[in-house]
């Protein structure tokens, strides 16, 4: 079953007021293709196709604005976005990087309270928008949806985690290294074969979330490349020996 919603162009960042979005339109979403929403019932997915909303974001939009109240569940249709955080001196922190697929806004929907963080627009971006009250009758009322974000948030913790210890590490190679193990996770066929991260986030992206300069990641990829460790194409990242980049966070 599909829904048919009206696309809302996003608020531009001011360097980008003078390009227009286009006109409204008609979007198909196939609702059972987004994963948390995959196990309703017709009659449920008959209630969020009413309701869900399609926005439309260009490439550096401000998808949410930390701080802001959290009135809706939303959900990746198309393109990149990244989660970020900014300091005090306004530096940009990325946390972290969502696919097509992924949904967000859960925990200040869940909490009634303020978004913890913002929402960049990587690329293009295709977003749907389902509204606080119609995300938490399903939280309520759907077993497999209350199953998934179980599990969802319980991923959340241990991903955080992990992240968090990563930023303690203080070789700045050894830091590179310990992303993309985390990137490659559950990327292999079985263990130690090639694992291959899609859409791999830009070296500056990179630097950002792991808080280095872009030059020391390119440089770090570029040594794991010569000693054929990964290999790099355009949009992606190609992990041929797991084992050895594992020596490498290792220390050995």
């Amino acid at each position: 079953m599909t829904a048919t919603a009206k696309t809302a162009s996003a608020r531009r960042a001011p360097a980008q007021n003078d390009a227009a979005l286009p006109e409204e339109r008609q979007v198909q979403i196939h609702l059972r293709k987004i994963p948390l929403l995959a196990g309703l019932s017709d009659e449920e997915i008959t209630r969020v196709k009413q309701d869900v909303r399609i926005r439309q974001y260009g490439k550096r939009d401000i998808v949410l604005q930390k701080g802001g109240h959290g009135d809706g569940l939303m959900f990746l249709l198309s393109g990149q976005l990244q989660v970020i955080d900014v300091t005090e001196d306004g530096r940009a922190i990325g946390l972290r990087m969502l696919m097509p697929g992924d949904f967000f806004g859960e925990i200040a929907l869940i909490n009634n309270s303020t978004r913890s963080a913002s929402v960049v627009a990587m690329s293009d971006a295709l977003v749907a928008f389902l509204p606080a009250a119609t995300a938490m009758h399903l939280f309520a009322h759907s077993p497999s949806v209350a199953t998934q974000m179980l599990k969802h948030l319980a991923q959340k913790i241990q991903r955080d985690s992990e992240f968090r210890s990563l930023l303690s590490i203080n070789n700045t190679a050894k830091r590179i290294y310990t992303y993309l193990t985390l990137m490659q996770k559950n990327k292999q066929a079985e263990p130690g074969a090639p694992a291959v991260v899609e859409n791999l986030p830009t070296h500056q992206d990179i630097a950002n979330m792991i808080n280095t300069s872009r030059e020391t990641v390119t440089r770090a990829l570029t040594a794991l490349a010569q000693q054929g460790i990964v290999q790099k194409d355009a949009h992606r990242l190609i992990i041929m020996k797991p084992d050895a980049l594992q020596k490498l966070v290792q220390g050995s």
